[in-house]
């Protein structure tokens, strides 16, 4: 099966599929490409959004969630969402978080990305905050294993590296049990280090 993935620049959600396709010896099964318009993305996800994953017969796969799930069962099942029910929903509500610190990261950047006529409104800027904190002081106390590797681990740390990239929030002085999570996850998987995203 060849499959074409559509993503975005540095997109954090992206960095996962490409990531966790890495991982699972999946990536000369999947070219990556830019959208070649909105109108291709609107045609391929009602949501308009990336990553899409595009089958070749003509599937669409999407969220970054949905594909990582897919990639896992292309794989043989197991790989990187637990087999076990009780550590698979560990990892999926873990996941889930990191993917609601990513999403509350992106809203704050598209606060003043998108508004650039006004003054960020600092209310909604404290409400997607105070999201982002309450969730790193959750994974801060039980931080995703290092391995076995899981959609846990895969979002947390795009999560946290994305906001290094971004500067939505100074999370490091804040969790240093993190920021030791983080440098071991780059010790322990080098194509993580390499997909870091940059402008």
């Amino acid at each position: 099966m060849n499959m074409k993935l559509l993503m975005r620049g540095p997109s954090p959600f992206g960095r996962k599929c490409t990531f966790a396709a890495q991982y699972l010896d999946l990536s000369d099964k999947i070219e990556i490409s830019e959208p070649e318009s909105e109108d291709q993305i609107r045609s391929l996800n009602p949501l308009a959004k990336v990553p899409v994953l595009v089958c070749d017969d003509g599937v669409t796969i999407f969220d970054s969630r949905v594909i990582l799930e897919f990639l896992d069962c292309l794989a043989g099942g197991g790989k990187i969402i637990p087999s076990d029910t009780a550590a698979r929903f560990d990892a999926l509500c873990s996941a889930a978080m990191a993917d609601g610190i990513l999403e509350a990261a992106l809203l704050i950047t598209y606060e003043g990305r998108y508004r650039p006529d006004q003054e960020p409104y600092k209310p909604w800027l404290k409400f997607q905050q105070g999201k982002i904190q309450r969730a790193l002081e959750t994974m801060s106390k039980a931080p995703p294993a290092i391995a076995p590797l899981t959609v846990s681990s895969i979002g947390l740390g795009c999560a946290l590296e994305y906001m290094d990239f971004r500067k939505q929030y100074a999370w490091r002085p804040e969790f240093p049990a993190l920021v030791a999570w983080l440098n071991e996850f780059n010790a322990a998987y080098s194509t993580f280090s390499a997909s870091r995203p940059s402008d």
